[in-house]
C-alpha cells in the first residue's frame, strides 16, 4: 500500500476543520474516520497488480555510446482498471529513460511500454524489477508490487577506431604492390618479375630470367599472407587505471534498485567525466589491429589472460572476426590481483605452437614487469615474435610540463621519475629482441596498427 499527495493535502484540509470546530477532539476523530474510510474503499477499487503479466522484446546488443530500445508489454488479466505509474529499474551504468512511465490498463487489454538505454559501461546490464503502482478512483491510496522480468542487453566496445582502418589499408595495399602507384613492399614470398629500375637493390636481380630475356631483370616480393597473429590482453590491476577523457559522452544515470515508485533519488551533481581504463583503449587497439590484419590474409587469435583464462577467441572467419572479438570482450572486467605472466606465458605456448606474431597489450609498470614478465619473456621470445603494447597517461606528461609553483615541481619531478622507469623497462625489453608501442590513449590503436604494418614491411612476419 501507498498513499499518494493527495492523501497528505485531505489530511491537511482535516487539520483546518479540526482548527476551527468547536470541539476539537470530536472534529479530529471524525476526520480521522472519514479518511481511513475513503483510503480504504480507494485500495479496494484500485485494480489489482499482483496478476499483471510482464513480457519484453527489444535489443539486446548495442554498442557503448549508443542508445537500445527495450520493449515492457503489460496484460492485465484481473477485472479492474489498472491506472497509475510504473518504474522500470536498471542499474545506474544502463542509463535508462524514462524512469517513471504512467501506466492505465484497462481489464483484459494490455499496454506497449518503451525504456531507451543509453550505457556508459561495457558489459551486460540486466533489469533490476519492474514496480508498478495501481491508484484507486479517489487518488487516496495506491496498491503497489514487484515484478520481475529479466532482461538483459549486452553493452560492446564502441571500435572508436575504425576510423583509422581506410589509410591502414590503402598503406596495406602499398605493401601488396595493388596500389596504383605500383609500390613494392620487401616481403618474403614471391610476386613477379619485372624490368631493372635505377635504385632497384641489386640483390633482388634474378640472373636466370636476365639470361633468358637478354635483360636485367629483378624480383619484386610482396608480405607473407596466411600468418598468425596472436592478441593477448592483460586484464590485471594495471589495466584497470583510467587515463586519458572518456571519447563516449556519459550520460547521468538513475538511481539503482527497485524501490517503490516516486521515490525521490538525488540527480547526480556536474563531475569531470574520467577517462576509459586501460582495457577499453587496450579492447580499441586490438580492434583496429584484428580487422587490418584480417584484410592482410592473416589469421587472428584472441587470449585474455590476469590469474586464469578470461576470454579465447580462435578460428573465427574474416567476415566473423570483429563479432566474435566485440563479444569476448564485453563482459571482461579487470581484475584487482597481479596477473600471473608465467600463466600468460604458459597459455600463450600452450595455444601458439607455430611462431607467430604475439601482442601483448599490458602496461610499461616497472615493477610489474620486474617480478612478472621479465623473468619469462626469454621463454616466449625465443619462439615468437613478441610486440608490446602500452597506453600512456598523458596527464603523466603534463605534470612533467608544469613546474610554477613548488607542489608543481614535486609533480613534476615524480612525473618524470616515471617516464624514466618506462624508457628503462622499454630498452630492457627491446635487448630481449621484443618491439614495443608506447602511446597514449588517443594515438595507441593507429600506433600498434604502424608497427603491424612495419614488421610486414621488412618481412619480419
Amino acid at each position: 500500500m501507498a498513499l499518494t499527495g493527495r492523501a497528505a493535502l485531505v489530511a491537511a484540509l482535516g487539520v483546518v476543520v479540526v482548527l476551527v470546530a468547536p470541539r476539537p477532539g470530536a472534529a479530529l476523530a471524525g476526520v480521522c474516520l472519514v479518511l481511513a474510510a475513503a483510503i480504504l474503499v480507494d485500495l479496494a477499487l484500485a485494480g489489482s497488480v499482483r496478476p499483471l503479466r510482464l513480457h519484453r522484446s527489444g535489443e539486446t546488443l548495442v554498442r557503448l555510446g549508443q542508445q537500445a530500445a527495450v520493449e515492457l508489454v503489460v496484460e492485465n488479466p484481473g477485472s479492474r482498471r489498472v491506472r497509475g505509474v510504473l518504474r522500470d529499474a536498471w542499474p545506474p551504468s544502463a542509463g535508462a529513460s524514462p524512469r517513471v512511465m504512467r501506466l492505465d490498463v484497462p481489464p483484459g487489454e494490455r499496454r506497449r511500454l518503451t525504456v531507451t538505454l543509453t550505457p556508459t559501461r561495457r558489459g551486460d546490464r540486466e533489469s533490476v524489477a519492474v514496480t508498478v503502482r495501481s491508484v484507486g478512483p479517489l487518488g487516496l491510496a495506491a496498491r503497489q508490487g514487484r515484478h520481475r522480468s529479466p532482461w538483459a542487453v549486452r553493452v560492446l566496445p564502441p571500435f572508436l577506431s575504425r576510423k583509422h582502418l581506410p589509410a591502414r589499408l590503402a598503406r596495406l595495399r602499398e605493401l601488396e604492390g595493388r596500389h596504383p602507384a605500383l609500390v613494392r613492399g620487401q616481403g618474403t614470398e614471391f610476386d613477379s618479375l619485372r624490368e631493372y629500375v635505377v635504385g632497384d637493390d641489386v640483390r633482388s636481380i634474378d640472373w636466370r630470367a636476365t639470361a633468358r630475356r637478354h635483360d636485367v631483370v629483378v624480383r619484386t616480393w610482396r608480405p607473407e599472407r596466411d600468418r598468425r597473429v596472436l592478441i593477448v590482453l592483460d586484464t590485471g590491476r594495471t589495466s584497470a587505471g583510467r587515463v586519458g577523457e572518456a571519447p563516449v559522452p556519459l550520460a547521468g544515470a538513475p538511481s539503482e534498485g527497485g524501490g517503490p515508485v516516486g521515490g525521490h533519488g538525488a540527480a547526480a551533481a556536474a563531475r569531470p567525466v574520467p577517462g576509459w581504463p586501460r582495457l577499453d583503449w587496450s579492447m580499441d587497439a586490438a580492434l583496429l589491429l584484428s580487422a587490418l590484419a584480417a584484410r592482410a590474409g592473416d589469421r587472428v587469435d584472441f587470449l585474455a589472460h590476469d590469474r586464469a583464462v578470461r576470454a579465447w577467441v580462435s578460428g573465427a572467419s574474416r567476415t566473423e572476426l570483429l563479432s566474435s572479438l566485440v563479444n569476448a570482450m564485453a563482459p571482461i572486467e579487470a581484475e584487482l590481483v597481479e596477473a600471473d605472466s608465467r600463466g600468460m606465458v604458459s597459455a600463450i605456448l600452450a595455444r601458439a605452437k607455430r611462431r607467430c606474431l604475439v601482442v601483448l597489450l599490458t602496461d610499461l609498470n616497472a615493477a610489474a614487469l620486474d617480478e612478472g614478465l621479465m623473468p619469462v619473456l626469454p621463454q616466449l621470445s625465443s619462439r615468437h615474435l613478441v610486440l608490446v603494447a602500452a597506453v600512456s597517461d598523458p596527464r603523466v606528461a603534463d605534470m612533467a610540463a608544469r613546474k610554477g609553483t613548488a607542489e608543481e615541481v614535486y609533480d613534476a619531478a615524480a612525473a618524470e621519475r616515471t617516464r624514466l622507469d618506462r624508457r628503462r623497462i622499454t630498452a630492457r625489453l627491446r635487448r630481449h629482441g621484443v618491439e614495443v608501442v608506447d602511446a597514449p590513449p588517443e594515438d595507441i590503436a593507429p600506433a600498434l596498427a604502424d608497427a603491424y604494418l612495419a614488421l610486414k614491411a621488412a618481412g619480419r612476419l
